[in-house]
């Protein structure tokens, strides 16, 4: 229950983080429309998430692996 609580706000407070450095930002935000920069921070999402995903499988590979030799 914790789990599903936990991503549920997790996606709805996804729009609100910002993953962007301070001067990345203060260029970004100069340019006006803001397409470029909520391009740019979606890419730095992107490329955050990746390795928490392959961990995330890897431990699930090995905790199959640990739960067949039971």
């Amino acid at each position: 229950m914790k789990i599903k609580c936990f991503l549920i706000v997790a996606i709805l407070l996804y729009n609100n983080a910002f993953s962007q450095c301070a001067m990345c930002r203060a260029v970004l935000e100069s340019e006006g429309d803001g397409g470029m920069a909520k391009g740019i921070n979606n890419g730095i999402t992107y490329l955050m998430a990746i390795p928490y995903i392959l961990i995330a499988l890897v431990a699930y590979g090995v905790y199959r692996v640990n739960k067949k030799k039971d």
